[in-house]
């Protein structure tokens, strides 16, 4: 019987994403049979895995679930929060299936963030090698310099590495008050944040209103919905250019 990836069985089973089952494979988390697996070990469906000393069990013919929420403002990305914060999915009900966010936003910011059960399709969203695009309205303050703008185009260092290029449109302008379009293509921690941050901007409001091709559109905060086959599709798409 053909084996598979460790990671791979972990993210069908619907306990994470692909990728935060590599970290949990690197951090001595997984066992197979007992044993501590390494990231490229392969494991058959008949061998036991566990992880934190939990067994999982593959979820056969599982219902695929995509699912895009308008977070609002307060809550944390995370599926369960040791400080006893609101959590985004404390506003997913009645679904089907066990979901699981794709990236995240932090707490004070809000907007489109996905939820799938496909760790496939999750980790291909947020591996940097497709360079799927994230577009935030950004309010900032106090104003914004031609020299401002162009940094934050051309990219600029935070956390000791340079960011990719960014497309910054100004939506609005008014006294001590800016509206920007900020698109980029990483998902760097707190990227936006800190791209503002480094060049004297004070972010007071921050909200993602697209990824790739998908848009938020008139969803309220708080509310949910599945992604339509044609919104899939779309993202299929842009995934595959740029791999």
């Amino acid at each position: 019987m053909e084996k598979i990836r460790i990671q791979k069985i972990i993210a069908d089973s619907g306990l994470c994403s692909r990728r935060k089952a590599e970290e949990l494979i690197s951090r001595g988390k997984v066992t197979v049979n007992g044993r501590p697996c390494s990231l490229g070990d392969k494991a058959a469906p008949s061998d036991l895995i566990a992880v934190d000393g939990k067994n999982i069990t593959a979820q056969k013919k599982k219902k695929l679930c995509y699912i895009m929420l308008n977070k609002p403002r307060g809550y944390v990305t995370t599926m369960k929060d040791e400080l006893d914060r609101r959590c985004v999915t404390d506003l997913l009900k009645d679904l089907p299936e066990r979901v699981y966010p794709v990236g995240r936003l932090d707490r004070n910011s809000e907007g489109l963030l996905l939820f799938t059960n496909d760790g496939g399709f999750a980790n291909d969203i947020m591996h940097p090698s497709r360079h799927i695009s994230k577009t935030y309205r950004v309010t900032v303050r106090p104003d914004i310099s031609d020299e401002q703008l162009t940094r934050l185009t051309e990219g600029i260092v935070i956390d000791g590495r340079k960011t990719g290029e960014c497309s910054v449109l100004v939506l609005d302008k008014q006294p001590g008050r800016v509206v920007l379009q900020m698109t980029i293509h990483e998902g760097r921690n707190r990227q936006i944040r800190k791209m503002c941050e480094a060049v004297g901007l004070e972010v007071a409001r921050l909200k993602r209103t697209a990824i790739g091709p998908l848009r938020l559109g008139m969803l309220k905060p708080g509310a949910y919905r599945e992604l339509t086959s044609d919104e899939l599709r779309a993202l299929r798409n842009a995934m595959q250019k740029r791999a």
